[in-house]
């Protein structure tokens, strides 16, 4: 039985009606097959992430079923995992864009040092990707970098670099075992290119949190359920999420993504991780704050926070602009990439209440 994450709350155990089947006729390799990796093949699985995380324990797992060897990291380097892939021609491998990011700031020498062209499916999920960083790595690995959508509960969407290319910002579309929809406030379903909660559900059946019945009826429509993210489905069936709904910054009644904010503090140089999130303001209700972790060799100081405002205001609209930035020597994010957003937001608002 897996758990969630817990980065917004107590993690909570998945569990799931045993199907019935042999365990030869259910092995996990069913999960790979989803992204188009086969058994046997030539394959070889690079693990950069804790095992403890659902989809890295998945992925592994479902390699080791189907006859994948393992790489295994000990701890992820950005210099390391190239020179894994090119001493073992590893195939696949799950990521985060944190790790994009951070292998795109090698220098140029060091990316050329490795042979990365074994690589077939680089798969990314658990937070969102900056569209500068997914193009990047596109045009540097291939179109081997792919994308999925999904929560520990079920998924999910899927995107081939050629789908992100074709509609830029994309998460894909629903695998063949799930279904989307995108439902308002009110329970009622949105039509195509109407913002509104991500549900999902999965043919192969449903789901309950252990011991734990309020929270399993909880934010469910139906067979549909949602982990609380905000999105739109376009004509074509793709998804495209904006942010985490806890995650909206409300400023004088307007509606504020931090996720296209974080990508443009992220196309600055001296911007190494970058958090943004809402924090409290008498007139508005919320303003606008960043927390930046500085780039190796650059100095946090006021200089560099005027020169990161300065930098937004070319690339954002005035409403959504950080009004501050605060520095941080490490961004609080789990080994897999996922942000700790509450840490980092819930000491600006003591004694405050949020209306989101």
């Amino acid at each position: 039985m897996n758990y969630t994450s817990g980065t917004t709350g107590r993690p909570r155990g998945i569990r799931r009606p045993l199907s019935g089947k042999l365990p030869e006729e259910s092995y996990l390799g069913g999960f790979l097959g989803i992204f188009g990796i086969k058994p046997f093949d030539g394959n070889v699985h690079l693990v950069c992430s804790p095992l403890y995380h659902t989809a890295v324990l998945q992925f592994a797992g479902a390699a080791l079923h189907i006859g994948h060897p393992l790489v295994m990291m000990d701890k992820w380097t950005p210099e390391e995992m190239l020179r894994l892939i090119d001493a073992h021609r590893c195939t696949h491998t799950h990521m985060v864009p944190t790790q994009f990011h951070r292998l795109l700031a090698l220098p140029d020498a060091t990316k050329a040092a490795y042979d990365v062209s074994s690589m077939r499916h680089a798969i990314h999920g658990a937070a969102p990707c900056p569209d500068h960083v997914k193009r990047a790595m596109i045009e540097w690995w291939g179109e081997c970098v792919e994308e999925y959508y999904a929560a520990s509960e079920g998924g999910g969407a899927f995107a081939t670099a050629q789908d992100w290319l074709k509609k830029p910002g994309t998460v894909g579309k629903a695998w063949p075992i799930s279904e989307l929809a995108v439902f308002n406030d009110d329970g009622n379903r949105l039509p195509p290119g109407e913002l509104g909660t991500v549900y999902m559900k999965m043919s192969t059946g449903g789901f309950s949190y252990h011991k734990d019945e309020t929270k399993t009826r909880k934010n469910r429509i139906g067979d549909f359920f949602t982990v609380g993210d905000l999105g739109l489905l376009d004509e074509d069936g793709y998804l495209f999420l904006r942010d985490r709904k806890i995650d909206m910054i409300i400023s004088g009644g307007v509606n504020i993504y931090p996720a296209e904010i974080e990508s443009a503090l992220l196309t600055h140089p001296a911007v190494a991780d970058a958090a943004a999130f809402g924090i409290p303001h008498d007139d508005w209700g919320e303003e606008v704050k960043a927390v930046v972790e500085a780039a190796e060799g650059r100095t946090a100081d006021d200089a560099l926070a005027a020169e990161i405002l300065a930098h937004c205001e070319r690339r954002l609209a005035g409403y959504k602009r950080p009004k501050s930035v605060d520095f941080i020597a490490t961004m609080p994010r789990d080994p897999n990439g996922k942000l700790y957003k509450r840490r980092l937001r819930d000491p600006y608002w003591e004694g405050r209440e949020r209306a989101v």
